[in-house]
């Protein structure tokens, strides 16, 4: 198997890369190598290549800054995606593109199912969804995997924050009004290549963490473990904040739990996230 990697640099793209099967082959790419904005660079790159499967890890995730960088945002998650979907269809190849539970405006009470009405309250999950709509039309075959509050050994991400905050501060204020799972960047690579090996069905999956928590008590799981592994002596207080008291440019949806029934039945786990901390704690510097 042949596959095209884009956002290779990134927290899903370095995880992919190291679970990537015996006998297949990738073509790791980032914005620097390969420019998914720009169609011409795109459809040359695929044809010399010629990919069975383009994954495609790049996205623009800056949710905040992409409330004053529209443009930027709208390149890279709705035209980059196109980009590679029509050159996926002129090569024969299946993309896999990942978005995101910010395609919902969290005003749900039960998990999201993939069918479920959008409405994202912000650019960021605005150009996500339109970057979905852009592959599913382009090729109904692609599978379009959504996520949330993916979380890694690489890259920046909300455990590593949590770490590098909690020395020296005796308490800080985490958000206790949204809701979520958090969800290990190798676990989404592993469900892609099971996917992938499957040949399953082109459509809509979730994807995420396999228990629901507020960012609060994620900080309190980080810690704990961080804790228990001696990579810190000692945690800060944590003290739960309202959404109102943190306030951000972009409004967060209050409760994006992704239902991930579809995509168990395709032989899937759901990503065990309090130990995959445990995991990524001890491998990160402090």
């Amino acid at each position: 198997m042949k596959v095209l990697l884009t956002g290779a640099k990134g927290q899903l793209g370095r995880c992919f890369c190291d679970r990537l099967p015996t006998g297949w082959s990738v073509l790791a790419t980032d914005s620097d190598s390969l420019d998914i904005t720009d169609l011409e660079k795109v459809q040359s790159v695929v044809a010399e290549y010629q990919p069975d499967v383009i994954v495609n890890a790049a996205a623009y995730t800056a949710v905040d800054k992409a409330e004053s960088e529209q443009d930027v945002a709208m390149l890279i998650n709705e035209i980059g995606p196109k980009n590679l979907a029509l050159a996926a269809n002129a090569c024969g190849a299946r993309l896999v593109h990942i978005s995101t539970d910010y395609v919902f405006d969290g005003e749900a009470t039960a998990p999201y199912v993939e069918m479920a009405a959008t409405n994202p309250l912000g650019v960021y999950g605005k150009t996500k969804l339109n970057g979905e709509l852009a592959v599913s039309e382009i090729q109904p075959a692609a599978l379009i995997i959504r996520t949330a509050w993916v979380f890694s050994e690489y890259g920046n991400n909300f455990v590593k924050t949590m770490l590098r905050l909690a020395q020296g501060r005796e308490s800080l204020g985490i958000v206790a009004d949204q809701r979520g799972c958090p969800t290990y960047a190798g676990d989404i690579a592993a469900a892609l290549l099971v996917l992938l090996q499957k040949e399953a069905p082109g459509g809509i999956y979730h994807f995420c963490g396999n228990s629901e928590v507020t960012w609060s008590e994620f900080a309190e799981v980080i810690f704990a473990s961080a804790l228990q592994q001696k990579v810190l002596t000692q945690v800060p207080a944590v003290n739960g904040i309202t959404t109102e008291q943190y306030p951000t440019p972009a409004k967060r949806p209050k409760y994006s739990v992704l239902n991930c029934t579809k995509i168990r039945n395709e032989g899937v786990e759901l990503s065990p996230w309090k130990e995959r901390v445990s995991f990524v704690v001890t491998r990160c510097q402090v």
